[in-house]
């Protein structure tokens, strides 16, 4: 194998599919990026066995080959290097990859190609159906979303996102089992058949990551294999070449599980509902996380409707035995009775970062049953998040 390319293609493409490098992994090859020619590309990949990354940069070949290098020392190597050409040059007989750039130059020992897991590419899914989604608005969905997973790999089914394809509309549900976010819209998608699958979260996580320098004009192409145990991510870099990379697809195993109803935790009512400044509201859980942090997380929300002339107000109240406390207090436009209620401040602070809208409504029932986030201007329907309470200290 014989290849040039850009550092800065060659940095973009490892930092791409080094996400999925196994790094508590017993066997070699899964700590190693295969680095490959395919039709007058640059192919690196790199997998975990739950997720794989097939990542095509621009590079002018001109002997076919491949080989693995150990992620690590290549990463770190490539990302040193000035902002040039970069030759790589494999010796088969003894595995051993040659790298020069400018004045710089290496040998990396490396182990053949032939033990590294095949990962399935684009031309592999056959007649699988392809559903085409626009890709702002389907990272978007997932940082809306991917946030409530849970991170405790003894609920498995938890740590994923349930994904519903329903002709042209898509739906995307995570809970953790104390939080539930839930995302819908049309996506005028091609190829929408029903489908139901539970993705995931980390590999959903990379899509969006990947999917931020994607081309805005090509679709995100997503195929389920027949055997619906595994999902295929087809993104299109940036026509003008600054995506640093030609295409990417990522493949993901999916989590054989029934996902919870979580419809049936959703309050179809309130009693109190404040309207709220976005931005205001986060920083002011900030500020109070300071001392809820020492205490369970926990912050108290107590919410006033107006009275005459003066305002509705919110006043969030957080106390550390050991720190102290702190009491904020900031203007709502109140609808419905003076009512209180705790909340986890991070999960506050994770359901406000996701809102991209200037208001956020807050309804709450009482001080034991589940609140509701909203942004102000999307339908219920559209954009919903569930925040179990905590118990309110005396």
């Amino acid at each position: 194998m014989r290849i040039s390319c850009l550092q800065e293609n060659l940095s973009k493409g490892l930092s791409i599919v080094g996400r999925a490098v196994s790094s508590r992994s017993t066997l070699p090859f899964l700590s190693n990026i295969l680095l490959s020619t395919d039709q007058g590309q640059l192919r690196l990949a790199a997998t975990n066995l739950e997720i794989g990354i097939n990542c095509w940069i621009g590079a002018k070949v001109e002997d076919e080959g491949a080989i693995t290098i150990p992620t690590r020392i290549l990463s770190e190597f490539v990302n040193s290097l000035p902002a040039e050409k970069i030759d790589l040059d494999l010796a088969v007989r003894t595995q051993t990859l040659n790298l020069k750039c400018a004045r710089y130059e290496a040998n990396f020992k490396g182990i053949d190609a032939s033990e590294f897991p095949t990962i399935p590419t684009v031309a592999d899914r056959g007649d699988a159906a392809v559903i085409e989604l626009p890709p702002s608005t389907l990272r978007q969905m997932i940082n809306q979303v991917a946030f409530a997973a849970s991170t405790d790999e003894s609920r498995p089914t938890l740590t994923g996102v349930e994904v519903r394809f329903e002709e042209d509309r898509l739906t995307m549900a995570a809970t953790d089992g104390y939080r539930l976010a839930r995302r819908s819209g049309g996506m005028g998608m091609i190829g929408g058949a029903r489908n139901t699958v539970i993705v995931p979260a980390r590999s959903l996580t990379e899509v969006a990551r990947i999917a931020a320098d994607a081309s805005d004009e090509r679709s995100i192409e997503v195929t389920i294999t027949p055997a619906r145990n595994q999902i295929m991510f087809h993104i299109w870099g940036k026509s003008d070449g600054k995506a640093g990379y030609h295409q990417v697809d990522i493949v993901s195993q999916l989590l054989d599980a029934t996902f919870p109803d979580y419809n049936a935790i959703v309050p179809r009512s309130f009693k109190t509902r404040a309207l709220l400044d976005t931005q205001t509201f986060l920083r002011t859980v900030r500020v109070a996380f300071l001392f809820a942090r020492e205490a369970a997380n926990a912050v108290r929300l107590q919410v006033l409707p107006a009275e005459g002339l003066k305002p509705g107000t919110l006043t969030i109240t957080a106390t550390s035995a050991e720190l102290g406390d702190n009491v904020s207090e900031m203007d709502a436009l109140v609808e419905g009775d003076a009512n209180e209620i705790a909340f986890n401040a991070k999960y506050l602070i994770d359901a406000l970062s996701a809102i991209d809208t200037p208001q956020v409504a807050m309804e709450i029932t009482r001080s034991t049953a589940p609140g509701v986030i909203r942004p102000v201007g999307v339908g219920p329907e559209d954009y919903t998040q569930v925040i179990m309470p905590m118990q309110l200290q005396k």
